[in-house]
């Protein structure tokens, strides 16, 4: 995948909140993103983000 730190990324699933963008804040084992639609962060691990990603938007 072509990701960066402060990319941001659609997911397949969709935040309560009604977003799908988020913006990755950190890297390393697990990766931290950002909801762009409320601000709510969430750290899940590579290997679960790599399967969740659908595609990157900028």
């Amino acid at each position: 995948m072509g990701y960066d730190l402060k990319s941001v990324v659609e997911m397949k699933k969709q935040h309560p909140c009604g977003s799908n963008e988020w913006e990755i804040i950190r890297m390393g084992m697990d990766i931290r993103i950002k909801c762009l639609g409320c601000g709510h962060s969430v750290l899940i691990p590579r290997r679960d983000f790599d399967k969740k990603i659908k595609k990157i938007i900028r």
